[in-house]
């Protein structure tokens, strides 16, 4: 570790220093000057706090990141920044153009921050379209001159301290660095850089070490302490990596007519492209307002990779899943459900928000500007809302999206619980259950409650926790389970778990005394992957459908009558469908329809994007019939998907029912892409 000379070592750590020292001073003029905390909104002290901390954090990250470089010419052997004159004047370039752009980012992130309320962002790159108009704009609203002076003299009074800080070390005069003195250095540069670019020293999971990110600043909930906590930098590039086009306006308009009519537009307006809807109480509610004997508590439980195929009740020989069963056996099964896009985070977004997340880069809880969302969920006036997850729900960024779209939400993760880590995804799904368990138990009787628990054990690495509560695996061979679908005895044995570890949450329920007056909705978030699946039709595995198609139970034994329900449904249908049998009103601009309402296409159809990435497959599924197409509306394929011969395209035969169901799915899939942006709570 020679390059930790105290020169090149003083050098980088007083330029990281200025740098942070410089970003923590915006933040401050952000704070005071624009953010509007202490006049336009009041927070509390730890609010504040929390806020304050998220951001420097940032701040540390972003000095250290613009470091790097630096430190990489430091530590070559021969020709450094001590020994060589040259790299001396690349530096100062590199730092120059650097403190440039960083601190022009943060002038034009004010003034953003001032015209419209929020951080600067990839949108602010529409400006450069009508740059004309947008400089104009500028240099007629901003005191212009006065800020290029205040910025000009903010970078000669930084370049000033940096050049200063390079003669002040690295042409002073070598000392001898002891071996024991480099040791401690070099552990300390280390860490350093780990946790000041991690950007958290506590709660994390060696195993899956999540980074702090952007939804951390949201926090709160509340949009003002979150722009106080971002880093306008950092979040213009998390923001512009989103190449994606978001929307297009002209696609939606061209088939609006037939989407308005799908979803029953209360007042179709095809110029301002509108969706909402005002859905009031149905006859076919269960439950009442102000009914005697209390309101009842709704519990969502996400079955983790959990697909049709592995559960006894559509199927499967095995039989993996007999807890699961009995709920379907007394409670309503729906037996041709169906998620939109495969992946955890998406099913979060498609189950929250009734859109199907149709995002081509990532996820859409990882967009910054769809975040905040218009909510069927927040219809639930009475009732006090949870979310649990055993591990971190940064992951995907998901709770930005909780906590920005769900009111008053109180969300419990990897930190919050005192239960062991057992593996990269937080505690296992059995001391999940408990915990949440625990906290429903401690809730004041009367008081209805709406919780949603992501279980997360039926997955890789397939961890059986030594707490399992007697759980046995069974040791069958690898091609007994391979043959009903199953990669390994691993993944086979993960189910049960899973299985297991609800029927254990169903007896913590009775015990509690909530399991009577509560509506349990159970629904998987995608299959994983598969071996054969003799047990069902030809076209789940033929035609790719065996990942979309998952287990979905409504379970409630004071309320509901054992039925099966053979229509197809899907995920986005999830709340409205709640909201109807709950009895509650609601306003949505979203995709998803309560299944229980007559559908106006007549043959129940939903939408499933068969293939993401750049050039996207769109479906859409009815009981018996499946449309394909590229995203451009070419390629169109025509399926019988009850048929022996599932791959055989028979839209020559039905051709006014493939058109139909093709512009449908075209259709849904750009109002899912515009809606993402105009559902959201500005």
């Amino acid at each position: 570790m020679n390059w930790l000379n105290s020169r090149r070592l003083r050098y980088l750590a007083g330029l990281t220093g200025l740098f942070f020292a410089l970003f923590a001073l915006l933040r401050a003029m952000f704070y005071f000057g624009f953010s509007g905390i202490g006049q336009e909104v009041d927070v509390s002290a730890a609010t504040l706090a929390q806020a304050w901390s998220v951001g420097l954090r940032f701040d540390l990250r972003l000095a250290l990141l613009l470091i790097l470089p630096l430190a990489l010419i430091a530590i070559l052997p021969r020709w450094n920044l001590v020994s060589a004159p040259a790299w001396r004047s690349v530096a100062r370039a590199y730092l120059s153009l650097a403190v440039v752009v960083v601190t022009l980012i943060y002038v034009f992130d004010f003034g953003y921050y001032t015209y419209l309320g929020i951080r600067i962002n990839s949108a602010a790159f529409r400006f450069l379209e009508d740059f004309a108009i947008s400089s104009s704009m500028v240099w007629q609203s901003y005191p212009v001159v006065w800020i290029l002076l205040g910025w000009m003299a903010m970078l000669g009074g930084f370049l000033l301290l940096a050049f200063r800080l390079e003669r002040a070390t690295l042409d002073r005069a070598p000392t001898v660095i002891s071996r024991a003195q480099r040791s401690v250095a070099g552990v300390a540069v280390a860490l350093l850089i780990i946790f000041g670019l991690l950007g958290r020293v506590a709660g994390i999971n060696p195993e899956n070490p999540v980074p702090l990110r952007w939804s951390d600043a949201y926090a709160s909930g509340n949009t003002t302490v979150a722009a106080l906590g971002l880093n306008p930098v950092l979040f213009l590039i998390d923001t512009a990596a989103l190449v994606d086009t978001p929307y297009d306006e002209a696609l939606v308009r061209a088939h609006y007519s037939e989407i308005a009519t799908y979803l029953g537009v209360d007042a179709p307006d095809a110029d301002g492209l509108g969706f909402e809807r005002r859905i009031g109480e149905q006859p076919h509610a269960l439950v009442r307002p102000g009914q005697t004997d209390g309101t009842p508590n709704v519990i969502f439980v996400m079955l983790e990779s959990l697909g049709a195929s592995r559960v006894g009740a559509y199927g499967n020989p095995l039989k993996p899943t007999p807890n699961l069963d009995r709920l379907a056996a007394g409670g309503w099964f729906f037996e041709r459900f169906y998620v939109p896009v495969t992946g955890t985070a998406k099913t979060v977004w498609a189950s929250l928000t009734s859109l199907p997340d149709v995002s081509k880069e990532g996820s859409a809880t990882r967009n910054p500007l769809t975040t905040r969302q218009h909510l069927v969920l927040n219809a639930f006036e009475e009732h006090d809302k949870y979310y649990f997850i055993g591990g971190n729900a940064g992951w995907a960024n998901m709770s930005a999206l909780i906590r920005n779209s769900i009111h008053d939400i109180k969300l419990y993760e990897e930190r919050d619980w005192k239960s062991p880590i057992v593996d990269v995804w937080g505690i296992s799904d059995l001391d999940l259950f408990r915990e949440a368990d625990r906290i429903l138990r401690a809730r004041p009787a009367g008081q209805p409650f709406f919780a949603y628990i992501q279980t997360a054990g039926n997955h890789r690495p397939f961890t059986i926790p030594k707490d399992n509560d007697g759980f046995e695996p069974l040791d069958l061979t690898e091609e007994e389970v391979a043959r009903w679908g199953f990669r390994s005895v691993a993944q086979f044995n993960a189910v049960r778990l899973l299985d297991f570890n609800i029927g254990r949450f169903m007896e913590m329920a009775q015990q509690g005394g909530y399991l009577q007056n509560t509506l349990f909705v159970f629904f998987g978030d995608h299959n994983n992957r598969i071996t054969t699946l003799p047990h069902m039709a030809p076209a789940f595995e033929e035609l790719n459908l065996e990942s979309f198609h998952v287990p979905h139970i409504y379970y409630a034994p004071g309320l509901l009558e054992p039925r099966v329900i053979p229509d197809v449904v899907s995920l986005v249908d999830l709340l409205p469908s709640i909201a109807g049998i709950m009895g509650i009103e609601y306003t949505t601009a979203a995709l998803g329809r309560d299944f229980q309402l007559p559908a106006p296409e007549a043959d129940r159809a939903v939408f499933l994007l068969l293939r993401e990435g750049s050039f996207p497959v769109l479906g859409a599924i009815t009981a018996d019939r499946l449309v394909q197409m590229e995203h451009d509306g070419s390629n169109v394929t025509f399926h019988d998907i009850e048929s022996a011969t599932p791959m055989t395209d028979i839209g020559d035969l039905e051709p006014d029912a493939r058109d139909r169901l093709a512009r449908l799915a075209r259709g849904l899939y750009e109002a899912s892409r515009l809606q993402a942006y105009r559902n959201r709570v500005e």
